[in-house]
């Protein structure tokens, strides 16, 4: 919380001698988003509330009382008594007005999410206020995150109040293609108001979630005002005309059903300056989302690294297309030099694939780390034998496994695992093999996106001797591991169609029957579905990677593993 808070102070600072007049941070700012079960630590939201105050008087001290300065914070309920199914007390998704080393006005996210990877019915009590800021002679609100994707709510409140302008504070983690829903959401919002619409998100990566900005404003006709980056932190100073308030919405006690919060900074109107141009940073193309996608990765693997306390990470390269972009996330994350890539020899490895392992590694500048595994596999079967298909090659992945998790122990190195998600969903990653590993890049990719986020990084910049970083042959070779380890498997398709049917399966829930009816084979369906439903026991134990789809297998996918279900 402290280094939370002293991001806040730093930018505050920014933003006054940028001449602001209000600046807005994002959702939980000063605990981070999401807490999960913390929140239901009584010490931890103490510590949140306690933070906050001390924020206010910090700022002060630093010369900034004259900011009107609003963060989100883990707080608590307060009332008269306690409320069915609201006790006074209990943690509230908050927001905090901070102004003149006090803080001025607090109000509680109202709609709590409860669906994919949101659990906030789990943790919170809902809001029952908006908060209304008088600010030179202009009324603005605020609200959390959800509550402006929900129809009525403090966003009608808003409305019923005559607030010139609505601010949301955000955490709103990145998926592909959102960023346009997001703009458009708010352009209809801002029209619905009949004013202007502030939506300020989160930076940066969170275990699991990769939040990647792109904040922005709109005003009251919808009209794109400005936009910040993705997935870089940024200070957004915009100048915005907003209607004087009339002193009847400013008198109500009441709107929407939402009870009146106020705070009052100038009722006079700002003395006339020149509008800076507004900072309008250009989207990528729409019709290629691969570099934003890309860009998602790096960041989860960059502040997963940096926030937990590592200065390296180990990969284990085999020659595939999986771990050779793996390699090249981490080292766009952090350094060519500070990733360790482990060439382990074994056993009937392919000479071409190790060729390729090398390569990349040269390509790249990676730290080399070679280590042959035959002498610990002999130590492995001369302790235990291994029956049945695949066995032989199970134990020579969890070979490496091992291997990695020695010399991350060692050595504290943060180990990357470099399973993708198609293997991923039908348990085709080794126990402790490609599965090895506290954070997983690409756990959220189907291979055909791997393969087409390997090829746009290999358009993009080259390595310094003009070559792409990635061997093109490392891209198309093909793995059949695992795949027979269901009885009379059919022969297996292209990946376009594999990812399709997994997708289709995995992604929207449909049925064998809904299956077949889209055109997939029977057989086809059948088998693929046994493979991933009897895989859950070991997704439960495959490390968190960065969301990027609208349904990850994790949080946004629960199954029981003891279950007899078929479709």
């Amino acid at each position: 919380m402290e280094g939370n808070c002293d991001s806040v102070v730093a930018h505050a600072r920014q933003a006054s001698d940028a001449g602001a007049h209000l600046v807005v941070f994002p959702e939980m700012v000063v605990t981070g988003y999401s807490v999960e079960d913390l929140a239901l630590r009584d010490g931890f939201v103490s510590a949140s509330t306690k933070a906050t105050h001390h924020l206010a008087g910090r700022l002060a001290a630093e010369g900034l009382a004259h900011l009107p300065v609003v963060v989100g914070f883990l707080g608590r309920r307060k009332g008269p008594g306690p409320r069915f199914g609201q006790p006074s007390g209990a943690p509230q998704n908050s927001l905090a007005v901070l102004h003149e080393g006090r803080i001025r006005l607090v109000s509680a996210k109202h709609h709590l999410p409860n669906y994919g990877v949101f659990d906030e019915f789990r943790y919170f009590v809902p809001g029952d206020t908006l908060p209304l800021l008088r600010l030179h002679g202009a009324d603005i609100a605020f609200a959390i995150c959800e509550d402006l994707w929900q129809d009525g709510g403090p966003v009608a409140a808003a409305a019923d109040a005559g607030a010139g302008m609505l601010i949301t504070l955000n955490g709103s983690p990145y998926e592909r293609h959102k960023d346009d829903v997001r703009l458009d959401l708010c352009r209809r919002r801002a029209r619905e108001l009949g004013a202007a619409i502030g939506y300020v998100n989160m930076t940066g990566g969170q275990d699991d979630l990769v939040f990647e900005g792109d904040s922005l404003i709109v005003d009251a006709d919808g009209e794109l005002v400005a936009r910040a980056a993705q997935f870089d932190e940024e200070l957004l100073v915009t100048d915005v005309e907003l209607p004087r308030a009339e002193d009847t919405s400013w008198r109500a006690d009441e709107a929407g059903g939402f009870r009146v919060v106020r705070y009052t900074v100038s009722d006079r109107a700002p003395a006339p300056y020149e509008a800076r141009p507004p900072s309008l940073t250009p989207r990528r193309d729409p019709l290629n989302d691969l570099g934003e996608v890309y860009s998602a990765l790096v960041a989860g693997v960059r502040d997963h690294v940096r926030k937990n306390g590592f200065t390296s990470v180990l990969v284990g390269v085999s020659g595939g297309a999986d771990s050779a972009l793996t390699a090249t996330i981490a080292a766009d994350a952090v350094g060519a030099d500070a990733v360790h890539a482990l060439v382990m020899p074994g056993r009937g490895s392919d000479p071409e694939a190790l060729d390729d392992a090398e390569d990349l590694i040269k390509r790249q500048g990676l730290t080399r780390r070679l280590y042959p595994v035959d002498r610990l596999l002999d130590a492995l079967e001369s302790t235990i034998t291994v029956a049945g298909a695949g066995g032989g090659e199970d134990l020579l992945e969890q070979a490496r496994g091992v291997l990695l998790k020695a010399l991350s122990r060692e050595e504290g190195h943060l180990v990357l695992a470099t399973g993708d998600k198609s293997e991923l969903a039908m348990g085709l990653c080794a126990h402790h093999g490609d599965g090895a590993g506290a954070y997983a890049p690409l756990r959220d990719c189907w291979k055909t996106l791997v393969r087409e986020l390997a090829r746009w990084r290999n358009s993009q910049s080259p390595t310094t001797d003009g070559a792409p970083p990635m061997p093109e042959r490392a891209l198309v070779r093909e793995s059949a591991r695992g795949w027979d380890a269901v009885d009379s498997a059919p022969e297996r398709p292209g990946y376009e169609v594999l990812d399709g049917l997994l997708d289709a399966y995995i992604g929207t829930d449909h049925g064998a029957s809904d299956l077949t009816a889209a055109g997939f084979a029977p057989d086809l369906v059948r088998h693929v579905v046994r493979l991933v439903d009897r895989a859950e026991h070991q997704r439960r134990q495959y490390p968190p990677g960065p969301k990027i789809t609208k349904r990850t297998l994790g949080r946004d996918r629960r199954l029981p593993i003891t279950n007899r279900w078929l479709l």
